[in-house]
């Protein structure tokens, strides 16, 4: 099944630099797994292609339920350089969030999520 982002987390953003930094955290503990297992390094680059021009680097936070990426080269030289109408990344988060991802069934049952049939 494919699941929005959107449903199962929320997400923050900002800036370092010329790099983005987006925290993805599950709206469910049980929901985490979902998020390490489907929002990859790859399926969030591939999800910003043509918006960054770096690599995108990823942390596991399991303590807070939460993936952290950095995203290189997002920002267009950083925060006073920037000719960006988003020079500090704030919208980043919200991009994110409109991922899908591709969930099997069997890894889907029992998790409760949206759009689910009970």
């Amino acid at each position: 099944m494919k699941i929005r982002l959107l449903d199962i987390a929320h997400a923050r953003s900002g800036d370092k630099g010329d790099t983005a930094n987006v925290g993805v955290i599950a709206l469910r503990p049980e929901w985490y797994s979902l998020l390490v297992e489907y929002v990859t390094r790859d399926a969030v680059r591939d999800h910003f292609r043509g918006e960054i021009t770096g690599d995108v680097d990823r942390f596991e936070l399991p303590n807070l339920n939460a993936i952290n990426f950095l995203l290189h080269g997002a920002l267009g030289g950083g925060g006073t350089v920037s000719l960006k109408t988003d020079a500090q990344g704030k919208v980043y988060s919200t991009a994110l969030l409109r991922m899908t991802i591709e969930v099997p069934d069997a890894d889907a049952a029992g998790l409760d999520l949206p759009g689910m049939a009970p």
